[in-house]
């Protein structure tokens, strides 16, 4: 071996370089996402592996960008992209210029993936849905203004109920512009003002058009808004996660235009309906108060209206003779008692006992009844009472007995 035949290690890493992306320009590689990795760059770095075998791979920020679903360790997939040498490290990998799900296409495992987690967050709960407005006096539509899914709304809305205004919010509704905007202009309509639901969707297409209302900005622009928001999104067999976010899902946009307004035949038939019933009620109060007018009327005291007036009457000369009685009675039984008291009163009189002879010595200054000769000394003047008048005396002497 010459001097010549030695390689260096950039030389020999060129000529593999050479080797391997020349024959392998395109390769579809079939593996399970591990060591996922998110650079702040944009960039994902990743290792696709199977039962024996594994090899890097990288998806640069512009190709990461345009995935429709999450990339995540342990998902199957099938990596579309060229074998390229990196010769700083001496390794191979594969620069993927696509990302197939296995099993399932991109936008059906972004759809499931975007609704797992939504749901999981109570996005779809029916407690957090809003009831619409029985009689809404303005509603925003925000759709494709040249479309036929607004003509059909704004047709069906004012054939229903004629007494509203209808605001048509133009935006695209497909593109991969549609869903900032969509989103945008759901955000912006409680500063339009006045409002009192929104109808947001659009006509059918395909999985691929309709995906602006699959979009994240957009479920979290209906679940965050003021106002009710009714999805109506392609035709019946059409499902959206804005179906899912909204206060009510239509399958198309007639029937969203049917569900924000009342139909004024059947609001007309139910006023005829009420006014039935209050005519028949009236009719059957006014019946009894007839009736009761008649019982009334009917009754002796209103036919002869004196004849009460004169029992009563009679009821009080009653009365009053009674009352008379009573109190002629009460008066003799009292005086009967007021005599037999004084009788009484006047056998247990003091003075009653003086016309026998007898007397009360009473002493002259404190008026005290003398019952006893020690009551008294000598020179006390004292005052006796008779049946006749009063003597006035001045004591000589005491002697009281043993």
């Amino acid at each position: 071996m010459t001097a010549r035949d030695v390689l260096t290690v950039t030389e020999l890493t060129r000529q593999i370089k050479d080797c391997l992306e020349g024959n392998f320009p395109a390769v579809a590689v079939l593996g399970e996402i591990s060591n996922l990795t998110r650079a702040g760059s944009g960039h994902v770095y990743l290792t696709l592996k199977d039962e024996n075998s594994q090899i890097r791979g990288v998806l640069w920020r512009s190709r990461a960008q345009r995935l429709r679903f999450e990339l995540k360790d342990g998902l199957q997939v099938v990596a579309i992209g060229a074998v390229e040498v990196y010769g700083p490290r001496g390794t191979y990998q594969i620069v993927c210029d696509q990302m197939l799900p296995q099993g399932m296409g991109p936008l059906e495992l972004a759809f499931r993936q975007l609704q797992e987690k939504l749901r999981a967050e109570g996005l779809f709960d029916a407690e957090r849905k809003r009831p619409l407005p029985h009689y809404p006096r303005r509603i925003a539509v925000v759709t494709s203004p040249t479309g036929a899914a607004v003509r059909d709304i704004i047709q069906i809305i004012t054939r229903r109920w004629s007494a509203v205004d209808v605001l048509v919010v133009p935006v695209p509704v497909q593109g991969d512009t549609a869903a900032p905007k969509i989103a945008a202009a759901i955000r912006a309509l409680p500063e339009i003002g006045d409002i009192d639901v929104a109808i947001v969707g659009r006509g059918g297409g395909s999985l691929e058009d309709l995906w602006a209302f699959n979009e994240e900005v957009v479920a979290r622009a209906i679940a965050d808004s003021p106002i009710p928001i009714v999805s109506a999104v392609g035709h019946e067999i059409d499902v959206s996660i804005a179906d899912f976010v909204a206060d009510r899902r239509a399958h198309t946009p007639s029937e969203a235009a049917e569900l924000v307004v009342p139909d004024r035949r059947e609001f007309g038939m139910a006023l005829d309906e009420v006014e039935r019933r209050m005519v028949a009620h009236l009719r059957k109060r006014l019946a009894h108060a007839k009736q009761m007018f008649r019982a009334v009327s009917e009754r002796r005291v209103l036919q002869q209206p004196l004849s009460r007036i004169h029992q009563l009457a009679e009821q009080l000369d009653d009365l009053e003779s009674q009352l008379v009685r009573g109190m002629r009675n009460v008066h003799r039984d009292a005086s009967s008692q007021l005599e037999m008291l004084s009788a009484n009163l006047d056998a247990l009189s003091p003075l009653k006992v003086l016309s026998r002879g007898y007397s009360i010595t009473t002493d002259a200054k404190s008026g005290h009844v003398v019952r006893r000769a020690d009551e008294v000394s000598e020179g006390d003047e004292i005052v006796t009472r008779l049946e006749s008048g009063r003597v006035t005396s001045r004591v000589e002497s005491v002697a009281t007995e043993e």
